[in-house]
């Protein structure tokens, strides 16, 4: 192929995606959610999965961009001479800048104006695609002194051009081209007086969050060494050292022939010292999601990727100080008491929750407990993030030692409030399984200390 249709082929292709991305390129999110988010210091799981779903789309189309840039500039040569002598492909390179610049731009406003929409878009998501710190890298590049006096100067030569290239709409190639710049035309004088302005107000930005990343990374490790060792720990005097849990492998097995996909497990060890530093009678929390026979039983279908991953005795979703991990009954059940929830849902919508549950499967585990974020989750993080906004449900976080978290006794609250039903109950009071009324009486007499 000879060089010249080699050059064709490219700025066909680069017009083309131009006109498809014009109208996608500027990331819009609901200004209500925004709003709702800022006033509560966090964004829901719900407002979330919406707003990741648009950042991704965002970041799809600004890749498509920045290949064309990265095809086109070269093309189109290094400074006003060169560009008018490259006229289509400085078109090009020029209307993809444009639609890059104004999108970043849009990006920064939105997350200066709500900062928990800023903090959720630096998160990764490996789930859809998204790295860690990408607000934090498009502000910077954004920001450029050098890029953004490179495009101002770029802005000037297509204005003293634009008859030039108004011209090349004659060219079906390039037709939209003319137009998709002419649309720019109406915020790229305010690109200028900006430069100054912008590069400071991230240099603030960067300033204050590296040393607030700082800050966090070191509070971290504190908590993550103090939680991995209080877990391995116990009160002494509770227990003989050796004593078996009181949840017996025959209890066990009685109970998984009484629950159902969808169950909550609200669980407790005697002696365990994290007892201590946790609100209430109850510490803890596991997802049930069943044997492939129960869930066929009770019409919950999830997709094959997922059937093939719950096999081989898995029936439990925890997060642990190891992770949120796939779990055999004998390991998550290897408690001394437990309390059985079950959720108000169809078939269906279980199978939608538990879906939603398996996207944080190998997450690690969060021991700040940070509600907040959804790249590492504590045990009833994990339950609060599969089942909120989930049919007619939905949890609300309360504040505990200033920072919104659900532990285990304010999620029963929160469950009993909307109908959740107590199907079974063991080791409150005696080593027996207890259904019905009885688990339900069980449950308050361990709340109150009866």
């Amino acid at each position: 192929m000879s060089e010249t249709a080699h050059r064709d082929r490219i700025l066909t292709r680069a017009a083309l995606v131009l006109a498809g991305a014009s109208a996608a390129a500027e990331p819009c999110f609901p200004p209500e959610v925004l709003d709702a988010a800022e006033a509560r210091g966090y964004l829901a799981p719900d407002e979330e999965e919406e707003i990741k779903l648009r950042y991704a789309q965002y970041l799809g189309v600004r890749t498509a961009l920045l290949q064309v840039l990265a095809a086109t500039e070269p093309a189109s040569g290094r400074d006003s001479k060169e560009w008018a002598l490259h006229l289509p492909a400085f078109a090009a390179a020029f209307g993809a800048a444009c639609l890059l610049v104004r999108g970043s731009l849009s990006l920064i406003a939105q997350g200066e104006r709500c900062r928990p929409l800023r903090k959720k878009l630096d998160e990764g998501d490996s789930l859809r695609g998204i790295p860690r710190k990408t607000f934090a890298n498009i502000y910077r590049a954004a920001s450029d002194p050098l890029r953004l006096n490179r495009f101002a100067a770029a802005a000037d030569f297509y204005y003293e051009h634009r008859s030039s290239i108004a011209a090349m709409a004659e060219d079906p190639v390039f037709a939209r081209l003319p137009a998709l710049l002419a649309a720019e035309e109406a915020w790229l004088a305010s690109v200028r007086p900006g430069i100054v302005r912008r590069h400071l107000r991230y240099r603030w930005f960067s300033f204050k969050r590296r040393h607030h990343s700082a800050w966090k990374q070191s509070v971290f490790g504190f908590f993550e060494w103090s939680g991995r060792a209080i877990a391995d720990l116990r009160q002494p005097g509770l227990k003989p050292g050796g004593a078996p849990k009181r949840v017996s492998a025959a209890l066990r097995e009685e109970t998984l022939a009484l629950v159902r996909p969808g169950d909550i497990f609200v669980t407790r060890h005697d002696d365990a010292l994290s007892n201590l530093f946790l609100p209430g009678h109850w510490p803890h929390a596991a997802l049930y999601l069943g044997s492939p026979e129960q869930r066929a039983a009770h019409g919950v279908k999830l997709a094959p990727p997922l059937e093939r991953r719950l096999t081989g005795g898995i029936c439990f979703l925890e997060a642990k100080k190891d992770g949120v991990l796939l779990r055999l009954a004998e390991d998550t059940l290897e408690v001394d008491s437990f309390v059985v929830l079950r959720p108000p849902l169809d078939p269906g919508a279980l199978a939608a929750a538990l879906t939603r549950a398996m996207d944080h499967t190998d997450k690690p585990f969060d021991f700040s407990f940070d509600f907040r974020k959804a790249d590492r989750l504590a045990c009833t993080a994990l339950v609060y993030r599969t089942y909120h906004r989930c049919g007619p449900l939905v949890f609300s976080l309360v504040e505990v030692s200033a920072r919104p978290c659900l532990p285990a006794e304010e999620l029963i609250s929160q469950a009993l409030a909307q109908d959740f039903a107590v199907v079974a109950a063991c080791g409150i009071g005696n080593d027996a399984i207890v259904t019905g009324t009885d688990a339900l009486l069980a449950l308050h007499a361990s709340r109150s200390a009866l």
